[in-house]
């Protein structure tokens, strides 16, 4: 009786396992950025936890380090194989791919580029498997200046404030600031506290 209890949670066990890691290894076709990738089955896949870099289009200026970031990329996985494992949500609303990517030799991209300073970590609930991990690289990167963490942070406002459950940071006077309930109220002296702790600038206020 007690082997077949254990049999049974072996395959709820590898259930599980199967629906968060794919044992399969795709071809990657295309690197877009320091973030997003074209596999073989022609679909694009996002980093999960991270933000790289912007490339700038139609005449808009490029982010800092992003041609570096995506270069970096591609000296990772470029016409590599690659191995994709899920957190909670596989997809995003635009309909890519969300994925913690992993190179053969089993490897994490998106904790190598955060590692070197070629990203960000940015968290978005409930996708936060790895936000301990990421983080930790994170702050090895800003501790020895690597890539964006060369250029030291400009305090563009007295204070920024934060969301816990966004894990999103704000200009003081950003709608979205004003919209944080006090129990996820969270107030940084600078940029660089917010970083420290794993949030990401608002895309609207650019902190």
């Amino acid at each position: 009786m007690k082997r077949k209890n254990l049999i049974i949670l072996f395959f709820i066990a590898l259930i599980s396992l199967s629906s968060t890691i794919s044992l399969s290894y795709h071809l990657v076709k295309r690197v877009y950025d320091g973030d997003t990738i074209l596999i073989e089955t022609g679909e694009k896949v996002r980093y999960l936890g991270i933000d790289a870099p912007e490339i700038g289009g139609q005449g808009e200026k490029s982010e800092f380090m992003a041609i570096a970031s995506r270069d970096f990329n591609f000296q990772l996985v470029g016409n590599t194989r690659v191995r994709l494992e899920f957190d909670k949500e596989k997809r995003d609303r635009y309909g890519r791919i969300l994925a913690y990517v992993y190179l053969e030799n089993g490897d994490m991209v998106n904790a190598l580029l955060v590692k070197r300073g070629f990203a960000r970590v940015m968290i978005k609930r409930p996708n936060i498997k790895y936000f301990s991990l990421l983080l930790n690289d994170q702050r090895e990167a800003m501790a020895k200046k690597n890539g964006i963490w060369r250029r030291d942070s400009k305090k563009l406002e007295k204070y920024y404030l934060g969301s816990s459950k966004s894990y999103r940071f704000h200009r003081p006077g950003c709608p979205f600031a004003k919209k944080i309930l006090p129990h996820n109220f969270v107030s940084f002296k600078d940029s660089r506290e917010a970083f420290w702790e794993g949030f990401s600038p608002c895309k609207q206020c650019r902190p």
